[in-house]
């Protein structure tokens, strides 16, 4: 019998089709008691439309993971890198209902 203390490993594929990524400029976050959606934009200067790229929707547990996780690494890559300076904030009518924030 194995040692039950022994990590279970856990293996994750990259598709070559996922490991090119998709680039976003701009997030939009919106949630229900439920959950948290994100969608992700590529907003092109002087185009009156932009599409969402991808969406990826998680419970508010898995959310609060992912922004402990993204607090510690921008301060890893700024203890690296220096301080992420951070441009004038553009406000821009979003209408998808429902309580949103935008990144």
């Amino acid at each position: 019998m194995q040692d039950q203390s022994q990590e279970q490993q856990l293996n994750i594929e990259l598709t070559e089709e996922m490991a090119d990524g998709t680039y976003a400029n701009l997030v939009i976050i919106t949630h229900s008691s439920a959950e948290f959606v994100f969608d992700f934009v590529n907003v092109m200067p002087n185009v009156p439309k932009a599409k969402v790229k991808s969406r990826v929707v998680m419970s508010p547990q898995h959310a609060k993971r992912l922004m402990r996780a993204l607090v510690e690494n921008v301060k890893r890559f700024e203890a690296q890198h220096g301080t992420i300076k951070e441009q004038e904030q553009v406000n821009m009518p979003f209408t998808f209902g429902g309580t949103t924030g935008q990144a």
